[in-house]
């Protein structure tokens, strides 16, 4: 669904939500004697239900998790550990941010009430009140950022690494377990964006007319089939379903809970395009609509001006008249590389270096066939505007491309540095761990004595 903001279709940490954290049973497996639930496991002042276990390990096994006998006694053991972190956040006087724990609360609400329906399918669903439901999730919430938070703050206590250490980390690693860097491209880009201002007209003139049909009596799901632009609705006849209003751009849920039912907006703009929007029902803060989505088309002759202005810049760059750097600068409309004379960066971590994974599809089919140096001839890409981005166009030039090998000290150091980082934390959980099991009271029920947990001391002798 193209209005969607995020993926929200994890089903599987909707699932846990849904019934491990709440300790709900979906179909809990009948053991012997019919039993069905019992405390399985004591470990300092808390107990793990046998009901909670199952109902992980359904889920587990829904997700397409191989059947294996030790299923659930991997499942105890995952939670004999958190409870070592909580029982130790606890006497620490960790707090959890209750901002933080709200926030993941209304966050995994709204996704379980789009999965299931809204509040009311919810409520049916755990045969309990929203309320009940709440306090039940907020307590487990919290007890899980007080997990990470203790986790945090034994890590922190793993000893800061040297390049010596790093390197002493790299030469005793087999050759077998050294990462395979991926091929990366560094590259800079001259972008134009094509005439806007007549293609938005023309799509808005467009919905207008749609609205004023639809006012006249045509039903809105006829033209949402015939013409909207969204894929994932327009079959359905623009029916979005059910769903929260934190999941789409805000411009749009604004304008779809600011109606009544049957109501068709005015024309609202979003990062995807532009739109008319149909309320069905609205219940909290969930609602279903109906919408038509039109992106601005534009035109060949966009296309052969914005070509021949690039080819110009390319022929100037090429016969040395021109720098690129220069060029970019002065001609460019990407307002986030032409301030560094073209040179693409990523926008979360800054890296000047891209895998094949991370490249518009456009982009890469022509990297692939440059040389360092080599300024390719114009072609049709897209921004990282929205889900599917705008229509640009675009000259780019191959600054160095670094070809797959296993790693290296020299070459990739920050890549050892965070598999070293990481070993270094994870023994200090290990130790952790391994103190707190050997002094913290721990009883196992018969019936998981023989499990082969991946660490030893959970069985008292």
């Amino acid at each position: 669904m193209t209005t969607i903001k995020k993926e929200w279709s994890r089903l599987l940490a909707i699932t846990i939500i849904l019934c491990g954290l709440t300790n709900t049973p979906v179909s809990a497996q009948v053991y012997k004697g019919g039993l069905i639930d019992k405390t399985v496991a004591l470990i300092g002042n808390d107990m793990i239900q046998l009901s909670a276990i199952e109902s992980e390990a359904q889920m587990m096994l829904f997700q397409g998790v191989p059947s294996d006998k030790n299923l659930r006694c991997q499942v105890l053991e995952k939670m004999l550990v958190q409870k070592l972190f909580l029982t130790q956040a606890r006497l620490d006087s960790l707090t959890a941010s209750r901002e933080m724990v709200e926030q993941n609360l209304n966050q995994r609400l709204q996704e379980v009430m789009t999965k299931l329906g809204g509040e009311k399918a919810t409520e049916e669903y755990f045969k309990k009140p929203m309320y009940k439901i709440r306090e039940e999730w907020r307590e487990t919430l919290t007890d899980l950022s007080l997990v990470n938070n203790m986790q945090s703050e034994v890590a922190k206590k793993a000893p800061e690494l040297t390049p010596s250490d790093i390197e002493k980390f790299y030469k005793k690693l087999p050759k077998d377990s050294l990462p395979i860097i991926s091929t990366q491209y560094q590259y800079s880009q001259i972008v134009l964006y094509p005439e806007k201002e007549a293609a938005v007209m023309a799509v808005k003139e467009r919905l207008i007319e749609f609205r004023e049909r639809i006012m006249k009596g045509t039903k809105f799901s006829t033209l949402a089939t015939m013409y909207s632009q969204d894929p994932g609705s327009a079959s359905r006849g623009g029916e979005l379903g059910m769903a929260s209003k934190q999941l789409y751009w805000s411009q749009f849920s604004d304008a779809a809970m600011a109606l009544k039912a049957g109501q068709v907006s005015q024309i609202v703009e979003t990062p995807d395009g532009f739109h008319i929007i149909q309320l069905i029902k609205k219940e909290g803060d969930m609602f279903n609509a109906r919408h038509i989505l039109l992106k601005p088309m534009y035109t060949t002759t966009d296309k052969d001006r914005a070509f021949k202005t690039l080819d110009s810049l390319r022929n100037l760059i090429t016969s040395d008249s021109l720098k690129f750097e220069q060029a970019a600068r002065r001609f460019s409309q990407d307002q986030k590389s032409f301030v560094n004379g073209g040179v693409v960066a990523d926008e979360n971590t800054g890296s000047v270096y891209f895998e094949i994974d991370q490249l518009k599809p456009a982009d890469h089919a022509i990297l692939k066939s440059l040389q360092p140096g080599e300024v390719s001839a114009p072609f049709e890409s897209r921004d990282n505007e929205g889900r599917e981005g705008n229509l640009v166009y675009k000259i780019i030039r191959l600054d160095k491309i670094i070809p797959s090998h296993t790693a290296t000290f020299k070459d990739d150091f920050s890549v050892l540095q965070e598999m070293a980082k990481n070993e270094s934390i994870n023994k200090a959980l290990d130790a952790f761990i391994k103190q707190k099991q050997a002094t913290t009271f721990i009883k196992i029920d018969p019936m998981f004595e023989n499990c082969p947990f991946e660490r030893e001391g959970w069985i008292k002798k």
